[in-house]
């Protein structure tokens, strides 16, 4: 396996300074005897079963962690980069391509680096999103991600289409990928996944939805007009918003700002014209949130 890693992070070109720090944290668990024996039967879990409990998974790697002296944010990244292995042999069985494959699990590395940026760790804090992807739901399709999911609100209706609650959609997920969220290629990643599909709804018209901070209404002055951000809202109707709790205010810190709240709202960085609107419209009594957004393919 350890080979297998070494390949995978080339495939997936992960900085090459990340490389020797995780194999470093892979060799601390496989020279604990206890620890090589519970990591292995973790990946024999998964790879009887891809729709195993992730969240027992979860645990286990924390205390294997612990005891091979490690963070647990290198063992929970660690066993997904194993459990890909399997995954690419998942995607064969189904005839889905290699390409779809690395395509999804670039997500590895996307973690990584989000990581590294808030927690100066090379891991991943968010391993509770892997699942999706592992259990063959999820796909990574060009610049966007996406899985079936059913619709939640009573109903929409646009240009003769019609949905109504129970019908299967398309979920839109946005890595943080570092690369922009372009015209180009978000019309590219939409027309994969048009196809990719197009056989899937059960007869319900195809329609993508999203839920993300990207589609909070309360930003429609944050965003500024041209950008790749405000013209990735304008694809969307806005049918859902949903605000950050009062004891959480804000939640997506981390999100926006690689760093998780502090407090204070001058702690966070201006390196780039979103931040610095963001920043201001916080400072300004903003509160932070979530949009739910859809339209017709």
């Amino acid at each position: 396996m350890r080979e297998y890693l070494l390949n995978l992070m080339d495939i997936l070109e992960y900085p090459e300074e990340s490389k020797p720090s995780l194999i470093s944290a892979y060799d601390k668990i496989m020279a604990n005897a206890d620890c090589t024996k519970q990591f292995d039967e973790l990946i024999k879990i998964y790879e009887n079963d891809c729709n195993c409990n992730y969240d027992s998974i979860l645990k286990q790697c924390s205390v294997i962690a612990n005891e091979a002296g490690i963070h647990e944010y290198e063992a929970q990244l660690l066993i997904f980069m194993c459990f890909s292995k399997h995954l690419k042999e998942l995607y064969k069985e189904q005839g889905i391509s290699e390409k779809i494959w690395r395509n999804s699990m670039l997500d590895l590395k996307y973690k990584l680096l989000e990581c590294k940026a808030v927690k100066d760790i090379w891991g991943s804090f968010v391993a509770w999103w892997f699942p999706g992807f592992f259990n063959v739901t999820r796909f990574g399709l060009g610049r966007l991600q996406f899985e079936i999911s059913t619709f939640d609100k009573d109903g929409y209706e646009k240009d003769g289409k019609k949905l109504k609650k129970g019908d299967k959609v398309v979920n839109i997920h946005i890595p943080r990928t570092l690369t922009p969220l372009d015209k180009e290629s978000c019309e590219d990643a939409l027309a994969q996944a048009r196809e990719f599909y197009k056989d899937k709804l059960d007869g319900a018209p195809m329609a993508f939805i999203c839920f993300s901070w990207l589609l909070y209404p309360d930003y429609d002055n944050v965003f500024i007009p041209g950008t790749n951000t405000y013209r990735f809202k304008s694809y969307f109707d806005i049918i859902g918003r949903y605000d950050d709790k009062p004891e959480n205010p804000y939640a997506d810190m981390w999100r926006l700002f690689d760093m998780d709240y502090t407090g204070n709202i001058d702690d966070y960085p201006e390196d780039s014209s979103l931040r610095r609107a963001l920043k201001n419209y916080l400072k300004n009594g903003g509160k932070t949130g979530e949009g739910y957004g859809i339209f017709f393919a």
